[in-house]
């Protein structure tokens, strides 16, 4: 490769349009990853993630499509699919707390036992209604500088150097996730629900004995991350490309989970683990580009690899709430 080539690709992806779609594409993981964090930093492991992702992705474009079938409206229609979504995500993020919290049983097998459901489900729901003869979709979520009243607001920040292009020009959920990211740090670390969250996850027993409802937390804060979880899913077919497709998630829950370790649990560390995941994959159609003769497969693998390469270098130094994974007997 000759050094033009390689000066044209650094040229591309320090361009302003790469750290755009970084910032766009880290929007599932930087969800997953906080997903995570509330469940983890409660003591309930949630392999899941992958499976209320895609589940929420289906569900979100199936209310969206049928309520534009019903009312006609672009706007009030991903509303709907956006409410059913969220509902997607605490219903089965529900199904891991009685399993997790109230029959105890094993989180992982829980997590994968989530996963799988959802892999068969949405893929029969997809040739049985999706595959063909499927109702018009309206279309996705305007950016921010479309809509009426703060749409003028954003279209003037968005004139501002290198940060108005990256923070003012996103479309709600994308906008949302950065605003998550500041609320769970604000909450886990400066509030007193935070503080219950990490007890219950650091040591339950002592929580319990001054008072705090170890179960309630523990259920609470997975269906908090079960509704981010359905936000992130709901970013695929209402933000992203506007259809459903099986397995369209592609594995974002589980690099979500790497981020969350690489971050060491923190939403500040989590959100920049999955920037430098989202900028591998934003990346990969300039390298296409320059370097047409590699087959495109060996860059689609890039966010993959990287995933192996940073749980391979952090397991067993990134440490995890002492209470993570486990029961608790009151």
């Amino acid at each position: 490769m000759s050094s033009d080539v390689i000066l044209s690709i650094i040229t591309a992806a320090l361009s302003i349009a790469t750290f755009q779609a970084t910032v766009r594409l880290a929007t599932p993981i930087t969800l997953a990853a906080l997903c995570g964090i509330w469940s983890e930093r409660s003591g309930v492991v949630n392999i899941g993630i992958e499976g209320i992702m895609l589940s929420a992705a289906c569900t979100g474009f199936l209310g969206t499509i049928y309520a534009n079938q019903a009312l006609g409206s672009k706007s009030v229609s991903l509303f709907v699919g956006l409410v059913a979504a969220l509902a997607t995500g605490l219903l089965l993020a529900l199904l891991l707390g009685v399993l997790a919290v109230r029959f105890k049983t094993d989180q992982i097998i829980a997590g994968t036992v989530i996963n799988i459901l959802a892999v068969g489900a949405t893929g029969y729901i997809y040739r049985r209604y999706l595959a063909t003869d499927a109702p018009v979709a309206p279309g996705v979520l305007s950016p921010i500088t479309d809509w009426p009243l703060i749409g003028p607001v954003f279209s003037a920040l968005s004139h501002i150097p290198i940060i108005g292009p990256l923070l003012f020009t996103l479309q709600p959920i994308a906008l949302s996730m950065l605003i998550l990211v500041a609320l769970t740090h604000y909450i886990l670390f400066y509030t007193p629900w935070g503080l219950r969250t990490r007890s219950v996850g650091e040591n339950p027993r002592a929580a319990d004995t001054l008072g705090i409802n170890v179960f309630r937390m523990r259920y609470t804060d997975v269906l908090i991350g079960g509704a981010i979880a359905g936000l992130a899913g709901a970013w695929y077919t209402l933000e992203q490309v506007g259809v459903f497709t099986p397995n369209m998630t592609a594995g974002r829950g589980f690099i979500g989970l790497a981020a969350m370790i690489f971050g060491k649990w923190n939403p500040v560390g989590a959100f920049l683990a999955a920037l430098l995941f989202a900028f591998a994959e934003a990346i990969q159609p300039i390298l296409q580009t320059q370097a047409p003769q590699v087959p495109y497969q060996f860059f689609a693998m890039i966010p993959y690899l990287l995933t192996i390469i940073v749980l391979a270098g952090l397991v067993g130094r990134a440490t995890p709430p002492a209470a993570d994974g486990k029961p608790y007997e009151a």
